[in-house]
């Protein structure tokens, strides 16, 4: 029998995405292109494998806000904000499963460009996301916000969190993705790997009292 994509070539494998059999070719072609493919697609998962991940030196360096400055410290010492900023992304594509890699990192770049013009200027712009699937992202991230700060006042008495330590940790998650993503179209590696990190439903913001919390704010 023919391959159901180009009906030229010989199938040869079952592919969930179109419920059907293709050919090899097509399927290294397409996928994630035009094909959906799940995540637990064993093909899909053989050749992440085999991808080696994107260098971010071969990206257009201004998508990477350059003039934002990490490193290891401030993720050590920042650990908590970005664990909680993660688990809002995994919240946010538990809701929505049509997200991926290209949406996440649109409203990454979108929450850290309003970050940067906040903190660089003092002026705070509404982020302005193209589709309803971003808007989510970034209604979840701007929660994790206000949740953190809450809890740190709640706990310390005043809150700590800074808008420059969300922009770099905006930009962290921001590097992150560009780095975990195929860069297909509808390539959903770095959402696969954010859901990961959370298996269970549950909140990243804990009081020191709360076993287990992966956020603990002290």
């Amino acid at each position: 029998m023919s391959c159901t994509i180009c009906e030229t070539r010989k199938e040869k494998r079952f592919c969930p995405a179109v419920h059907g059999r293709i050919c090899p070719q097509c399927c290294g072609e397409q996928r994630e292109v035009t094909l959906d493919c799940p995540s637990d697609c064993p093909y899909l998962l053989q050749a992440r494998e085999h991808e080696k991940p994107r260098p971010l030196t071969s990206l257009d360096q201004a998508t990477l806000f350059p003039a934002v400055e990490l490193g290891d410290q401030f993720v050590y010492d920042h650990e908590h904000l970005i664990v909680g900023l993660s688990f809002a992304l995994a919240r946010a594509v538990r809701k929505e499963r049509a997200i991926n890699d290209a949406d996440l990192i649109a409203a990454l770049t979108t929450l850290a460009g309003s970050y940067e013009t906040l903190v660089n200027s003092g002026l705070h712009y509404g982020t302005a996301m193209t589709s309803l699937s971003q808007q989510a992202i970034a209604g979840e991230i701007q929660a994790m916000v206000k949740q953190y700060r809450e809890t740190e006042e709640k706990h310390l008495g005043h809150s700590r969190l800074r808008d420059s330590d969300i922009l770099r940790a905006l930009v962290f998650l921001l590097r992150m993705g560009y780095a975990h993503t195929s860069g297909r179209p509808r390539s959903r590696a770095y959402v696969d790997f954010v859901l990961s990190q959370f298996p269970e439903k549950r909140s990243a913001i804990a009081t020191p009292e709360e076993a287990g919390s992966r956020i603990i704010v002290p």
